[in-house]
């Protein structure tokens, strides 16, 4: 009986994995090249989720969700758990053939809290290459729908806030070095020619 109640139990517990692609590995280049998804999102992004599975065995973690850790969690749960997040949301902003700007709904609040769409870029790129260290950067809404822009150090996201994350750009070096070396405003620079700007309208809806 014990034996049966464990291996129903293992069943139960949630367990994360590598999150698929939308693209090809090569789809991004020369923007992000397929060198840099193998390391970043095969290597790094894999990392974290094999980590987190390992501390969350035995936790009140174990059965929860990774935005649930992001909001709940501290310390290396916290850490590994929230960058699992972070990277996912992070590939899924992307496309080799994205809309380039926002509409509707999303184009007005932008204008309205930011004055223009060339603002906000001008005002989230200061923000990401001006992180120091290694973190993130985020354009967010509140639940009034407000945007703000959001730098958090290492693991950190808005959603810790109360925060909506709608975009979300890495400044990790390991997520650019390959590409661009140390020279973070290039990669900031052309993180906008992959945006796939579709993506975030969705987010802003829900």
């Amino acid at each position: 009986m014990n034996s049966l109640l464990l291996i129903i139990n293992t069943l139960l517990i949630m367990t994360h994995t590598l999150p698929p692609l939308p693209y090809a590995m090569d789809a991004l280049a020369p923007k992000m090249s397929k060198e840099t998804l193998e390391y970043h999102y095969g290597k790094h992004l894999q990392t974290y989720i094999d980590n987190l599975n390992n501390l969350i065995k035995g936790t009140p973690y174990e059965n929860m969700t990774l935005e649930e850790i992001s909001v709940k969690a501290d310390g290396p749960i916290y850490n590994n758990g929230a960058q699992a997040w972070n990277h996912a949301f992070f590939f899924n902003s992307f496309s080799p053939t994205p809309k380039s700007a926002p509409e509707g709904a999303l184009a007005e609040a932008i204008k309205r809290d930011f004055g223009s769409f060339d603002a906000f870029k001008e005002q989230f790129g200061k923000a990401a290459i001006g992180l120091f260290g290694s973190g993130w950067t985020w354009l967010a809404a509140d639940k009034d729908g407000k945007l703000v822009i959001v730098s958090e150090s290492n693991a950190g996201n808005p959603l810790k806030k109360g925060l909506i994350p709608l975009l979300g750009i890495d400044v990790w070096e390991h997520s650019y070095y390959i590409d661009y070396r140390n020279r973070r405003a290039d990669y900031v620079k052309n993180f906008w020619d992959i945006v796939d700007w579709k993506v975030i309208e969705k987010r802003f809806k829900k």
